[in-house]
């Protein structure tokens, strides 16, 4: 799976970008969201999610971790797609989409195209549960430049672990004792899980 794309910005629409990485041009989906978010911006991070599918392979991006984790979560409601899920993010931003969802405001969900009566029934029926559990964190930074933190990532990661709930778990780690090794923060990320 590509997890994120870093380089330049080649070409912006509302509706996709593409991003060139080391000589190679990959054409990224996105949300109106990130799209006023990078729309000025000629290089930088978005965070991806690959969907394959027979006749296709599509990469949506996300200028933030939050946006992304939101598409995850609404990609997982039976009868949501891709392209719903992309389309509920350009009307609405993450927290926004949560607040709504957690708080069963049905009528706010139904005012995105493409969502009826049942459709937000449902995603309020699927996710109130998890996104109440698990708030989106909309500031999360992703781990840059940090090779402590991105060793220690990678290897919850490779654990099996969800990246999200391993990025939470280290800044948790973190904040408390800043001053770990690698091994050390790896045992106390997974004992905060």
């Amino acid at each position: 799976m590509i997890a994120y794309l870093k380089g330049d910005f080649v070409l912006k629409t509302p509706a996709s970008v593409q991003v060139d990485v080391n000589g190679v041009g990959y054409e990224v989906l996105i949300s109106l969201n990130t799209y006023s978010r990078l729309q000025d911006l000629e290089k930088g991070l978005l965070h991806t999610v690959l969907i394959i599918r027979e006749d296709a392979h599509l990469l949506y991006g996300f200028f933030e971790p939050a946006e992304k984790e939101m598409f995850q979560q609404l990609i997982s409601v039976s009868g949501i797609g891709a392209s719903t899920a992309r389309m509920m993010l350009s009307y609405l931003k993450p927290e926004e989409l949560a607040k709504a969802i957690v708080q069963s405001d049905i009528r706010t969900l139904e005012g995105i195209k493409g969502i009826g009566r049942k459709s937000a029934e449902r995603l309020v029926l699927e996710l109130k549960d998890k996104l109440s559990k698990h708030p989106l964190e909309a500031n999360i930074s992703p781990m840059k430049n940090n090779t402590l933190q991105q060793d220690a990532l990678n290897a919850l990661i490779a654990l099996g672990i969800n990246r999200t709930v391993a990025e939470q778990a280290i800044k948790k780690t973190l904040a408390s004792e800043p001053n770990l090794l690698v091994e050390e923060l790896i045992k106390k990320s997974l004992r905060i899980l």
